[in-house]
């Protein structure tokens, strides 16, 4: 007997169902079965089946007369399936490598649980994966045994059946069935939830759901839709409601799922065009048949609309429905018409404040889309305080980080009055990245491009080549604004040659050093110990600071590393410091006495001083930290993946003096190693360092903003090794 029988029902997959099928039967757990099953695929797809069960014994065809549907296809897989765990496959779908072997490794670890439920992500036609909010909230639940009356949270899991394994005592015992149509699918997921006296979680990935094109009409017919109308839906709950009310054990739930159902019921109103009153009389009757004597509706204007659908007061709802349509189209119209007459003015005003004259005395700093103050325009901000006072400087800071902003910052917010003035009548202007198009170039101003790393990774025109690193840019319009620049500041050669290429233009090079080091060649030890008691890392504790970087071919943090074992393995005297790049909302990390997430630290300069040792990937973090002098890991277990989809600019993990800049892992245990053995500063490491840093930290002394000051503002310094 296997011990995971996988389900794969099938009308029309011919183009998709080969890959499906492979992903599944590579997979290193092979204790597995496979029954596919169509009812007269009218695209052959069962052929596919046929020809795979042929060569593979753990794989059945089955065959059923045409019109079985969804629910059909799955029950009869499910009738011939004899593995422990059932789990269900759309013939477009895959399963992702190691899927299986993580499945069962977690079926077993928690005692063979009734039910596990997964991960997964979703990739759109033509587009990505991306990581769900189902898997999202997988991270979120306890490692434990889960019940559904314990974790009500289990039913914002996505209610299909392809993200879980029920084992078939379960099916079996309780006399489960898929319904018709995508509700019988769902009310079978949410049927297992509850009828599970143990749920497991794997907060990991194990499916790639994969959109198909949307056909206005198919070739043969579509799928039968028994069982998809709204009106079906409260047929389903109906179902639902019963199946929990013949189980006294489920009882606990059954206040739970009736919120859920009406819940779903009311939403689904909306999405009802024919024959509205039969719908709300039928969600009344549900309500009548199965609303739990405790139930209560919400208090106030919130529970008006519920308890009208419950009552059945069809009449009522629709007199509700043109009074809030009437409200929100009076007050959208205004609001229009207010947002058209600002921009009208706003365009009239900037055009007229570019006609006054230039101030000299006034420049623009912003960082990272308006994000507050930060990186090198900082640093150029408070030397040019120091040694250009007569220069003021004005802040651009979007609405919603103003509450961020140290004390004493003169700024102003994008689209306010005077933002359009600062704009027009500024000399300098001085930004990590490019300045938005609506900025219009006078005669006389001065734009200095600060950059905010060095590159690893292609950048502007090499990213023409890489679809993925190129998505949603416009070449055109990105050598527009570089033909804004006068000044690009460059930290070393290597960044003056890539920002050339990719970058041409008239600006001159400031091969000056980022201005945002210097604080790491002018931190005292006193200022570094004042940083690490802020941060919680205790005197002598080892501080490892891991600072992945972004792939633009994910759409969510995702860690290289287990991160709990790799503490575990170094222990308490080792804190691991985790800074996801700011392009991703948090990192979602375990909890673990010694992690600390410094994902929303405002200052990552203070977490490289904080830092005893740097682990990155390709993160340019890389560059700045090795200012200090201080071992470096690169943990690049993707770097070929890395390195063909996003492109980079040399061979990082070569091992050529100036490549790479420490030791190399590609595993938890091997960094875990490195760190323990000594080898992160090992001489060999250390001398990789050292090529390093007289690579790309040439200009290593702390004064990198005076410089740019002097030159830019002061006019009296000729570029240090560059371009004038």
């Amino acid at each position: 007997m296997p011990r995971l029988s996988v389900v794969i029902p099938v009308r029309r997959a011919r183009g998709q169902l080969r890959e499906c099928l492979e992903s599944v039967l590579t997979q290193s757990f092979t204790d597995i079965e496979v029954v596919g099953v169509d009812d007269g695929a009218p695209d052959g797809s069962g052929l596919l089946f046929d020809e795979f069960a042929a060569r593979d014994r753990r794989v059945q065809a089955v065959h059923l007369p045409s019109g079985a549907g969804q629910g059909g296809r799955r029950n009869a897989g499910v009738e011939r399936a004899v593995g422990d765990y059932l789990l269900f496959l759309e013939g477009n779908f895959v399963l992702l490598p190691g899927a299986l072997r993580a499945v069962a490794d977690r079926l077993e670890a928690c005692g063979d649980p009734e039910l596990l439920l997964f991960g997964h992500h979703r990739r759109p036609f033509r587009g990505r994966p991306r990581p769900t909010r189902s898997l999202e909230l997988l991270r979120t639940l306890p490692e434990d045994r889960l019940t559904l009356a314990g974790h009500p949270d289990l039913l914002d899991i996505a209610p299909v059946s392809w993200n879980r394994a029920v084992r078939r005592t379960l099916h079996e015992g309780e006399k489960l069935v898929f319904g018709p149509g995508r509700h019988g699918e769902r009310m079978y997921a949410v049927q297992t939830l509850a009828a599970a006296g143990s749920v497991a979680v794997l907060p990991i990935a194990c499916v790639e759901h994969r959109g198909l094109r949307g056909l206005p009409v198919e070739a043969d017919g579509p799928e039968p839709a028994d069982g998809t109308a709204p009106h079906r839906l409260v047929d389903a709950y109906a179902g639902l409601m019963e199946f929990v009310r013949d189980r006294p054990p489920l009882r606990p739930v059954r206040a739970l799922l009736f919120d859920r159902a009406a819940s779903e019921l009311l939403a689904g109103y909306l999405s009802v065009t024919r024959r509205r009153r039969r719908y709300v009389r039928s969600v009344a009757a549900f309500h009548r048949a199965h609303r739990p004597e405790e139930h209560r509706f919400p208090d106030g204007a919130k529970g008006l609309r519920p308890r009208l659908m419950g009552d059945g007061r069809y009449v009522a709802l629709a007199a509700l429905d043109t009074v809030l349509a009437l409200r929100r189209s009076l007050r959208a119209a205004p609001g229009a018409v207010r947002a058209r007459a600002r921009r009208t003015l706003s365009t009239r005003y900037y055009w007229w404040q570019r006609r006054l004259p230039l101030d000299p005395g006034l420049a623009v700093y912003a960082a990272y889309w308006n994000r507050g103050v930060s990186c090198n325009p900082e640093a150029v901000f408070r030397k040019a305080r120091e040694l250009a006072p007569q220069v003021r400087g004005v802040w651009v800071v979007a609405r919603n980080h103003v509450d961020s902003l140290p004390e004493g910052i003169d700024h102003v917010v994008p689209g306010t009055r005077r933002y359009w003035q600062v704009m027009a009548r500024a000399t300098y202007f001085f930004n990590n990245v490019n300045f938005p198009d609506h900025l219009v170039k006078r005669p006389g101003q001065i734009h200095v491009m600060t950059h905010h790393g060095t590159p690893l990774k292609i950048m502007g025109l090499d990213q023409q080549d890489y679809p993925a690193a190129a998505q949603g840019l416009n070449f055109d319009r990105l050598l527009q604004r570089v033909d804004r620049w006068d000044w690009s500041v460059s930290a070393n050669p290597h960044s003056t040659e890539v920002w050339a290429r990719a970058y041409p233009g008239a600006a001159r090079s400031l091969e000056a050093g980022y201005p945002r080091n210097d604080v790491f060649a002018t931190a005292t030890d006193e200022r570094i110990a004042e940083i690490r008691a802020g941060l919680g890392i205790r005197p002598g504790q080892r501080a490892v600071l891991y600072a992945p970087t972004h792939r633009d071919y994910e759409a969510a943090f995702t860690s290289r590393l287990d991160l709990a074992r790799l503490c575990e393995a170094l222990g308490p005297d080792t804190v691991v410091m985790v800074r996801a790049h700011y392009f991703y909302e948090g990192a979602g990390l375990p909890e673990h006495p010694s992690l600390l997430d410094v994902c929303d630290h405002p200052r990552i300069e203070e977490l490289c001083l904080a830092a005893d040792a740097l682990v990155t990937d390709y993160s340019s973090v890389m560059f700045d930290y090795a200012h200090l002098d201080r071992p470096i890991v690169v943990h690049a277990p993707d770097w070929e993946t890395y390195r063909t989809v996003r492109g980079v600019c040399f061979d990082l993990l070569s091992g050529r003096p100036g490549d790479t800049p420490g030791a190399v892992s590609t595993g938890t245990e091997e960094l875990a190693r490195i760190l323990l053995d000594g080898s992160w500063r090992s001489p060999a490491n250390e001398a990789r360092r050292a090529a390093f840093r007289a690579r790309f930290c040439p200009y290593d002394d702390g004064r990198a903003a005076e410089r740019v000051v002097r030159q830019v503002l002061l006019g009296e310094a000729a570029p240090v090794g560059g371009r004038a």
